[in-house]
């Protein structure tokens, strides 16, 4: 969801270029990108720089200063975690360049990184309803699918004590794993909105009252693993995205989360799946080899995911009533899509 954005594009190209020529010298900013809009997450700025007679296409992300969908960015976190994938691993992140911690001069931390030419699928529309996902041939899209579960399958075997990427845990929310999560997430439900929320804490009762075990080592998990922060090219991932929700915890949340998210995309606004698609018992099937074991407690994470939507979705509603978008009185932060599958799901435990 974005929000309008007030940068001025020639401020933040001099600003930018400043920063830039201290860390190399002789470097110049040809042309920045400032959207019309920017996410509530982060911001993005596209830019050419050159250097000695070199260019080069790079992206800077920067902290969010408009509105925090999270009540705790980790922004330096996700700096971090994407530094060390870049560096020693072999999950395709774009190549990291520099982290400035301080708010000058753009206003809050950011980070540079190489900017990587392809297509994401899109959230608004979903990709099921329309864009180039729509156009796409079937093979195609199954490509795209089974490739980007074979990146989390990688993701989920790194040596979370070798990488040093102990830092991703929060403890203050709990132990490591699902009761971290329903922590935190509960705690961002009461920071989020400030209404009813009759269905996610239908779901949050039920999630506490069954918390499943969590027998092996927590793994590194993408958090919002799905392929609408993918970057493809002809099917082939160039990039994968957005690490500001990266933790800790089993294999299991974050596959039921690339579900749940793809599921939403299509059931949940109401249109049919796109043919191609590989289907959730194909893909757990997969996955479990991938794995190297049973999947377990799919159930269980396919209602957190639902859960963790319905939060992210009260706080957007949250947005919308201070951007006057809405009235006081629409009930989008309490019903919404995300919400009535949520409730969809809560019924087939019957």
């Amino acid at each position: 969801m974005p929000v309008p954005d007030q940068r001025d594009p020639d401020t933040t190209r001099r600003l930018l270029a400043g920063w830039l020529a201290r860390r190399l010298p002789g470097a110049r900013v040809l042309h920045l990108e400032t959207p019309r809009t920017t996410g509530f997450s982060s911001e993005t700025l596209m830019f050419e720089m050159e250097c000695d007679g070199r260019r080069e296409s790079l992206v800077a992300r920067v902290a969010p200063l408009a509105y925090q969908i999270f009540p705790e960015p980790r922004f330096a976190e996700q700096y971090r975690l994407m530094r060390i994938l870049d560096e020693r691993t072999d999950i395709p992140v774009p190549a990291i360049r520099w982290y400035e911690p301080s708010t000058e001069p753009l206003g809050a931390p950011f980070f540079v990184m190489a900017r990587v030419d392809g297509d994401v699928p899109t959230d608004m529309p979903p990709y099921h309803m329309d864009g180039w996902v729509t156009q796409a041939p079937p093979r195609e899209r199954s490509a795209m699918w089974w490739s980007a579960l074979e990146i989390l399958a990688r993701l989920h075997r790194l040596d979370v004590a070798e990488l040093g990427l102990e830092f991703l845990d929060q403890p203050h929310w709990g132990p490591t794993g699902v009761r971290q999560r329903l922590g935190y997430y509960e705690h961002y439900l009461g920071w989020a909105y400030q209404g009813p929320q009759e269905v996610a804490l239908r779901a949050l009762r039920w999630l506490k009252a069954n918390i499943p075990e969590e027998p092996d080592p927590p793994v590194v998990l993408w958090g919002d693993a799905r392929i609408g922060n993918v970057i493809y090219r002809a099917g082939v991932p160039q990039a994968v995205l957005d690490w500001e929700t990266a933790m800790l915890g089993a294999p299991e949340e974050d596959l039921a989360w690339y579900l749940f998210l793809d599921r939403h995309h299509c059931e949940g606004v109401g249109v049919p799946r796109l043919e191609g698609f590989p289907s959730p018992e194909e893909t757990v099937a997969r996955y479990a080899e991938l794995l190297g074991r049973p999947l377990r407690d799919m159930t269980y994470y396919e209602v957190l995911s639902g859960f963790k939507f319905a939060v992210i979705m009260a706080r957007i509603g949250q947005a919308m009533l201070d951007f006057g978008w809405i009235t006081p009185d629409d009930p989008f932060p309490h019903d919404n899509t995300s919400t009535r599958l949520l409730d969809t799901v809560l019924k087939e435990l019957a």
